[in-house]
């Protein structure tokens, strides 16, 4: 087989690998809000609790699996995270209660991190070279897009098609026997996608010759680390608020479940031509100054819905301002790590670095979910809509001066 196809063949496993690993933590949710909150009969507030569960588990994983990642195969990691993500979601399709969602999700936190983030990011990071970090992490993230925009839409049609015709007349058991069904051909796929991982990533790794507290002190002196970790948290932050798109669509606009779900889906959408145009044009004029680009955009949409011009009659304006936020959002997701090479960090403790930026980078999954329980439960309606898109807007404004500051850094050493 020639080089350029297995190489193919290494990103396509890592975009669904690095995709499919969150469907059943995330992504049904994000996409099937309302849903979700009635069918395991939980609050806003509970369910955003349940988050912070898997966020605390996740924050110790991240400072672990960074090591980890650079003392073991990023494809034994990977497939071994893969399917044991899948088997929680035999779990999930038992409707368990609060207490054993809190379990569930901490285990998952430990399957989702400390076996596969930092193995993923250094596994792309390695695919691509030294001038094409934008492309690399670019495709990741925008494979990842679709394939989750893809699984959404099939999510979505296939609970359509379980439910009865007359959706609104549809009852609370009908909808939960629907959900179920959803829930275990989501777990099938993502096992399978476990046993593609294993045979279709290389037999290799990246060895480091110092051992691993002498390396975490040495990246943990780097300025840049700091300032895209504060990047990370402000973008995650407000990819963390996508949750609220189909939420709003529900409360707001008046949309039921199949119409709300579409919304969230839409929004996925831009995630692959969003991150892959980001990650292209990034090796032509520089990551850090698209990150600056994205974050002034989330600024723009999330002040203009948080200041209460979207009303029932202009449906198709929050669409469009829904697909401008998307825009920002998930092309900074494809460029989190794109900027590791402008700031000057070295392969071989790409794992390590991660580990650390992402212990504070993705604090978003212990007190995102509880804050936007309580902004939304607190004020029921367009208010609690409206102040959780200007905390978004605050978040964007930070990331904003830690994306300058970045950039000004970089640069300065390069001089």
């Amino acid at each position: 087989m020639p080089k350029i196809n297995k190489r193919s063949i290494s990103m396509l496993a890592l975009i669904l690998g690095g995709e499919a690993v969150f469907f059943l933590p995330f992504v049904l949710v994000r996409v099937f809000r309302p849903t979700v909150l009635e069918v395991f009969e939980v609050t806003n507030l509970q369910l955003g609790i349940i988050f912070s569960v898997y966020g605390i588990i996740a924050m110790i994983s991240y400072f672990f699996g960074g090591p980890l990642a650079d003392k073991f195969q990023s494809r034994k990691l990977i497939a071994i995270a893969l399917a044991s993500t899948s088997a929680g979601g035999l779990v999930l399709a038992s409707y368990p209660s609060i207490a054993n969602m809190k379990y569930l999700y901490a285990f998952w936190g430990l399957t989702t991190i400390l076996l596969f983030w930092a193995a993923l990011l250094k596994a792309t990071r390695a695919w691509g070279t030294k001038n094409t970090q934008g492309v690399s992490f670019g495709l990741l993230e925008g494979g990842r897009g679709l394939s989750a925009a893809l699984m959404a839409t099939f999510a979505v049609g296939l609970f359509a098609t379980l439910s009865p015709v007359d959706f609104d007349a549809i009852t609370l058991e009908e909808k939960r026997i629907a959900f179920k069904e959803v829930i275990y051909y989501v777990s099938l796929f993502v096992f399978i996608i476990a046993i593609f991982v294993w045979f279709a990533l290389p037999n290799n790794s990246i060895k480091l010759e110092d051992k691993s507290w002498p390396i975490i002190k040495k990246v943990a002196k780097m300025p840049a680390i700091w300032l895209q970790a504060i990047i990370i948290v402000c973008g995650y932050v407000a990819y963390k608020a996508t949750d609220d798109f189909s939420l709003f669509a529900n409360e707001v606009l008046h949309f039921n479940d199949v119409e709300s779900a579409s919304v969230g889906t839409m929004a996925l959408w831009m995630r692959p031509i969003s991150a892959l145009t980001a990650g292209i044009i990034a090796d032509r004029l520089s990551a850090s100054k698209m990150i600056i680009i994205s974050f002034a955009i989330m600024i723009f949409g999330a002040t203009f819905i948080g200041l209460g011009l979207i009303s029932y009659n202009l449906v198709w304006f929050y669409i469009f301002t829904i697909a401008i936020m998307s825009t920002g959002i998930f092309a900074l997701r494809g460029l989190y790590f794109a900027i590791m090479e402008e700031g000057n960090i070295p392969l071989a403790y790409t794992g390590t670095a991660i580990g650390i930026m992402s212990v504070i980078g993705y604090t978003p999954d212990i007190f995102m979910g509880p804050l936007m329980g309580y902004v939304l439960d607190s004020n029921p309606g367009l208010v609690g809509h409206q102040n959780l898109f200007f905390v978004i807007a605050g978040f964007s404004v930070i990331g904003l001066i830690a994306a300058i500051a970045f950039r000004k850094i970089s640069r300065s050493r390069k001089v």
